[in-house]
């Protein structure tokens, strides 16, 4: 039985849910900024580890809220590892990226993440997709064509580490799909980032570069924003449904392109930026249509 909510709390729980999609993004985007500094200066392993490690801090209240350890109780134990082992993997082309690339330029290669999703729920989750997200999804791929542009000669390591980012996000997200059907958030959320504690821990030792003055603050400070904006981006899906939370995302782009020009003078070309347009509208569109055929 669904019970009808009147228009004002509707409307009430919209605008709570576009705010805190808004402040994921704040969130995510001082944490990138953060991130690429840092993995200029520091292996990217030691830099992921102290991003997991004081993720940890908001997550743990998360998880305190929600009941304590039972909280963390999975019926999927092995497909919570392989989530984990995927979103790890991003993690990590992720932030070799930002070491490589402006800013803005990977979050718009990241976007291309729904196209992958759509793509990829046919075979692995056997979800239907009708002629017109097929077409969204040629016109986003395209426009990441038009990002990198194979042919000119810029498709070299950074590019292709960011799409492999993106493809092992997608691939995180399909699997978090089939968890949804029986975990709760807690425990997909702890898996993954307490072995990306475990894992890059064990072998920071042999990359270890010791942190200094403000750096340390920078590191402590990215962590406790990756853990946040995880936190806030998780429930203003579960205030909303996702076609009017997702188009906020997107967002992220303003944000990416003024802080790459305030602190590294990079600014978006033009193919970037007329790539980046049509990877959002055909996300956009496929948001909508999912919303359509799942009557939401």
């Amino acid at each position: 039985m669904s019970i009808a909510l009147p228009r004002s709390v509707t409307a009430r729980q919209n605008g709570a849910a576009i705010g805190f999609m808004l402040l994921a993004v704040l969130f995510y985007g001082f944490m990138d900024a953060l991130i690429k500094f840092q993995a200029a200066r520091y292996p990217v392993v030691e830099v992921m580890f102290f991003r997991s490690l004081f993720a940890l801090v908001p997550l743990g209240w998360l998880v305190l809220r929600g009941g304590g350890w039972r909280a963390l109780k999975t019926k999927q134990p092995r497909l919570q590892v392989i989530r984990a082992l995927i979103g790890f993997v991003s993690l990590m082309c992720f932030f070799e990226s930002f070491a490589l690339m402006p800013l803005a330029d990977v979050v718009a290669i990241g976007f291309a993440a729904p196209l992958f999703i759509t793509a990829l729920s046919v075979p692995l989750l056997g979800e239907h997709v009708g002629w017109r997200r097929w077409s969204a999804v040629l016109v986003g791929f395209a426009g990441v064509l038009i990002m990198v542009r194979p042919g000119s000669g810029l498709l070299g390591f950074a590019a292709v580490v960011a799409l492999l980012g993106t493809l092992t996000y997608a691939l995180s997200i399909i699997t978090i799909r089939r968890l949804s059907a029986t975990d709760g958030n807690a425990p997909t959320v702890a898996s993954f980032t307490i072995f990306a504690v475990l894992a890059t821990g064990a072998v920071l030792p042999f990359y270890w570069v010791t942190p200094a003055g403000t750096d340390w603050i920078m590191l402590v400070a990215m962590g406790l924003l990756g853990g946040a904006g995880q936190i806030a981006f998780t429930h203003a899906f579960s205030l909303a449904p996702p076609v009017i939370v997702a188009p906020f995302d997107y967002a992220n782009m303003l944000l990416a392109t003024a802080l790459g020009y305030l602190i590294w003078g990079d600014m978006p070309t033009a193919w970037v930026l007329a790539g980046a347009a049509l990877v959002i509208a055909s996300g956009l569109y496929i948001v909508y249509r999912e919303a359509m055929q799942r009557g939401t």
